[in-house]
């Protein structure tokens, strides 16, 4: 099975914060395996922006370590690299002030698609748009691409989107959120509105409940003093959990469209019911004996930020009522696992006996490692002796499917720059979607503080504090566990 790689129309790509980790790291090495893909066009041109002054050559230098870094399986091919290089250019860029805005323009071409990257804090978003506008850079056919945290509440949201829309039109702006761009979360709609199969069994009747687990291995240790005025909820539960639980919910759409399927997922976020606090368990990693914990990487011994969340949550619709969703999501957890598990009901009545057991059937769709998707089925057990009954995999995994190709697959920032050029909003948050978003998360932040609640501590390598075992034993369920 071979991908097809369908080339994309000319540009000019601005990266505002050219020189930044996260450009570094996923930016330009994926621009770099798209142009190795050969969907990127001979006119396309990368150009850095920053405050860092330096020359063409000098950036260069900094890509192509970059790409020797995490360039992929054609780090290797100097060819291939210099000829990647020829279309990066730098420019030294004052966000806030008037330095190099004329020259950057000079660098931009007529009848090319220009697109313009904010890997900045969001305090520059403003004033870079501004200024793209006032020194004739952006057209009324440009696009820019703005980065997570699209605000901390829903007032600064608010006046983001409100600053941004002082300058551009809705259909111009690309929220970006990476998890959508992973293959796995694309091949979820395949599966729900693709397949006969799945669809009449996707609501309350058959599905018992739903598990959505975001687990990582990493401290907060050198972000500290960003994560700690955030916290799980803010930085993991209102996009990215937030957006899983959507395509998982959402109704299908009338047409594969992005305002399409947009409107389907607001729908979603706006049915949310509000979760009271006794359904919501917040945790801290301790310290253990290879480095310390929380509250000493983010330099605050009393700090209240939860590095851990766990909470149980209803959508009042048709389709799910009486259906918990339970999202969960921790730093120094047992490994680094992403998964949905859609568990259903079981069977109404056993013809086997209860010596057969108690079986469910699971679909479970794997985001991160070993991108695929199983789904639990019940067989006998094989030999004599009885009707014995064992629950099996039916496993699609991406590296045995694709075989060789599956390291081509493009990964979510790849998709999703190329997706900007197309001019494909699919993929991205609408305005109105960050905003409900909010507006459903900050009522639970808002009731933390409230009454001085004080996060759970748990031990690194765990699954999270025991109070987030206990919040599903209440239902008489179990949380998936988080493999080591």
């Amino acid at each position: 099975m071979v991908s097809r790689v369908i080339p994309v129309d000319g540009f000019d790509l601005v990266i505002f914060g050219g020189t930044g980790d996260l450009a570094r790291r996923k930016i330009l090495p994926g621009l770099f395996r798209r142009f190795c893909a050969g969907q990127m066009p001979e006119d396309a041109r990368i150009i850095g922006a920053a405050r860092s002054e330096m020359d063409d050559a000098a950036f260069r230098d900094t890509v192509a370590e970059a790409i020797r870094e995490f360039g992929g399986a054609h780090r290797a091919d100097k060819a291939q690299v210099d000829a990647f290089l020829e279309r990066v250019g730098y420019e030294h860029v004052d966000a806030m002030g008037e330095t190099g805005w004329e020259t950057l323009k000079g660098r931009l071409r007529d009848g090319v698609i220009r697109a313009f990257y904010f890997s900045v804090a969001p305090s520059l978003f403003g004033a870079l748009a501004e200024r793209l506008r006032s020194f004739g850079l952006a057209d009324d056919d440009s696009r820019v691409v703005v980065e997570k945290p699209f605000g901390k509440d829903l007032e600064t949201a608010k006046k983001l989107n409100a600053t941004l829309a002082e300058h551009f039109d809705e259909t111009q702006i690309y929220r970006i959120d990476h998890y959508l761009g992973k293959e796995t979360v694309q091949n979820l709609m395949a599966v729900r509105f693709g397949n006969m199969l799945f669809e009449p069994l996707w609501n309350a009747q058959y599905v018992d409940h739903i598990q959505i687990t975001v687990a990582e291995t990493v401290s907060v240790a050198g972000r500290g003093s960003y994560y700690d005025k955030s916290g799980a909820m803010r930085d993991m539960v209102q996009n990215h959990l937030m957006q899983l639980l959507c395509l998982i919910a959402m109704e299908p759409p009338a047409r594969f469209s992005p305002d399409a399927v947009r409107d389907e997922k607001l729908k979603v976020i706006r049915a949310l019911d509000p979760v009271d606090h006794h359904q919501i368990v917040r945790g801290q990693y301790d310290a253990d004996d290879t480095q310390p914990g929380y509250r000493t990487h983010v330099d605050d011994l009393r700090s209240t930020t939860e590095s851990f969340v766990a909470l149980k949550c209803h959508i009042s619709n048709w389709r799910w009522a009486g259906t918990p969703f339970y999202l969960r999501t921790g730093k120094m957890l047992r490994s680094r696992t992403s998964e949905i598990a859609v568990v259903f009901k079981d069977a109404p009545h056993s013809i086997f006996g209860p010596e057969a057991g108690t079986h469910r059937n699971v679909l479970s769709i794997r985001l991160q490692p070993n991108e695929g998707m199983t789904l639990g089925v019940t067989i006998k057990e094989p030999g004599p002796g009885g009707m014995r009954l064992v629950d099996v995999p039916l496993d699609m995994s991406f590296a045995e499917a694709l075989g060789p190709d599956a390291e081509e697959v493009p990964d979510a920032y790849e998709r999703l720059i190329m997706d900007v050029i197309r001019g494909n909003q699919t993929l991205f948050m609408r305005g109105d979607e960050v905003e409900a978003a909010w507006a459903w998360t900050d009522p639970i932040i808002a009731g933390w503080k409230r009454r001085g609640d004080v996060p759970k501590p748990y031990d690194p390598g765990s699954s999270g504090p025991e109070d987030a075992l206990m919040l599903m034993h209440r239902d008489g369920r179990k949380w998936r566990e988080i493999k080591s």
